[in-house]
């Protein structure tokens, strides 16, 4: 967990297995996800016949009992943990949702945005009977492929891809069919594994490893699988770009570093990161620390490369709530305090360089400096491995709006004045592409450069469909 990054997505996770109970399984793989989201999970599983679902609020240890995955009976499920970015955080709103339509039962996880949700809410109200049970675009998203046309479901979701506008990476599942989606874009991702007489689908890929499951391949942009007793099939959307647009933020800071992401290992990538860091932003100091968890690859790299020694300056106490849900400024200045912990002996009279993965507000990056200064600190130079982020996003990321962006309402040096640092250096567009071995349009950088892959609606609300139910 970096100072502050960009809050978390979703994670999905899909087994069909032609032997085994995979509700266990399918816990295990959640664990590995959980980082993608912290506010709900939720599994459904189907032995052919019934369809069996557990969800609520809180972390998957929380919401998942012995008994729960006991009557989470049969061998093909999906599994989720979710944060919002469209809808509040109730238990209405947790993942898989179970739906009806003219297809039959759905049971339906989505890992991204929709950002036409509103015309398709109304769309489905005009055109079938529908009472919606949740605030969320995902709710949408299953409904229009629980009543999609088509005479099976690489057609049904062809029909919805023309339909839908933004980022969804999907694990769907009938009685006895496993389903898993791809946007046209690719924006979200969604690989394929291989377990013994089991095929597995998965946000990412370090997920599998914790179930046993071989990493085979990441689905393409706009690819449909569908796994079921014949075997497994897959058809890619006809008006799908050749080269997806991945959002760059999984290689920076969403995918854990052992997660196979665009043909490389995160982990590789952030080393790569901080070494180009290193010799953009080169600056005369004693040691570099990294924020943990996510910076810490990057943070070794910008050691390696400018020869000074990395050390643990900073230990996160990872049982300590998130700073910004407190509910007054001193009650968040407390909550940085015992969410870090500073190794005075490492940090006293030395010239210290603080590695991040990215500044979104600057405002729990200046209390973690006035820490280290506290603890003695001669100097703090500031290196974020990403560029100035001046852009929102809306496929999927909560990262704020224009008017709570830092680098939207500053430039650099003013932004090295307010967070308190005696130096600040941002990776360039140019080497963060470099360092992910980026081809030309293969990664949405919005929020780097306010250029979107698709056109996107500025007034997007994640509360809209809520405030819709009050009027």
């Amino acid at each position: 967990m970096a100072i502050e990054s960009p809050r978390e997505e979703c994670g999905v996770f899909g087994i069909y297995n032609t032997k085994d109970q995979v509700a266990e399984s399918i816990y295990f793989g959640l664990f590995a996800l959980q980082h993608r989201g912290q506010e709900s999970a939720g599994i459904t599983t189907s032995d052919l016949s019934d369809i069996y679902s557990v969800s609520d609020l809180g972390l998957i240890s929380n919401v998942f009992k012995p008994e729960d995955i006991e009557k989470l009976k049969g061998n093909i499920g999906i599994g989720h943990t979710r944060y919002s970015t469209t809808g509040s955080n109730l238990k209405e709103n947790a993942q898989p949702f179970n739906v009806y339509g003219a297809n039959g039962e759905l049971s339906f996880a989505h890992n991204g945005n929709v950002i036409n949700s509103f015309e398709l809410r109304e769309r489905l109200l005009s055109e079938y009977d529908i009472q919606f049970k949740t605030s969320t675009d995902s709710e949408i998203l299953a409904l229009l492929y629980a009543n999609a046309v088509g005479k099976n479901w690489l057609e049904r979701s062809n029909y919805c891809m023309r339909l839908v506008k933004g980022a969804y990476s999907l694990v769907m599942m009938t009685k006895d069919t496993l389903i898993g989606v791809r946007d046209p874009l690719g924006i979200r991702p969604l690989c394929l594994g291989k377990m013994d007489d089991a095929w597995v689908l998965s946000s990412e890929s370090a997920a599998l490893a914790h179930i046993g499951a071989e990493f085979v391949r990441e689905i393409e942009n706009g690819e449909t699988v569908v796994i079921n007793k014949n075997g497994i099939e897959s058809k890619k959307f006809n008006s799908a770009p050749k080269k997806h647009s991945l959002c760059l933020f999984e290689q920076i800071y969403f995918a854990r570093p052992d997660s196979m992401i665009n043909g490389t290992i995160t982990y590789e990538s952030r080393v790569k990161m901080g070494a180009a860091l290193a010799k953009e932003h080169p600056v005369d100091a004693d040691v570099v620390i990294g924020v943990p968890d996510a910076a810490i690859p990057a943070s070794i790299g910008y050691a390696k490369e400018s020869k000074i020694e990395y050390a643990e300056g900073l230990i996160r106490n990872r049982y300590v709530g998130r700073t910004f849900i407190y509910p007054d400024q001193r009650l968040r200045e407390l909550g940085v305090k015992t969410k870090f912990n500073v190794l005075k002996n490492v940090i006293e009279n030395k010239k210290i360089i603080l590695v991040d993965d990215s500044i979104v507000r600057g405002t729990t990056t200046s209390r973690v400096l006035q820490l280290l200064r506290e603890a003695g600190a001669a100097e703090v130079h500031m290196r974020v491995s990403s560029p100035p982020i001046i852009s929102p996003c809306y496929f999927g990321v909560d990262m704020g709006t224009n008017e709570e962006l830092i680098a939207n309402n500053f430039d650099v040096e003013n932004i090295k004045k307010i967070i308190g640092a005696d130096s600040l250096g941002f990776l360039s567009l140019d080497n963060l592409l470099e360092s992910v071995n980026s081809t030309n349009g293969d990664y949405c950088r919005a929020c780097f450069t306010g250029n979107y892959p698709i056109p996107i609606q500025l007034d997007f609300d994640k509360y809209q469909f809520e405030k819709s139910r009050k009027k």
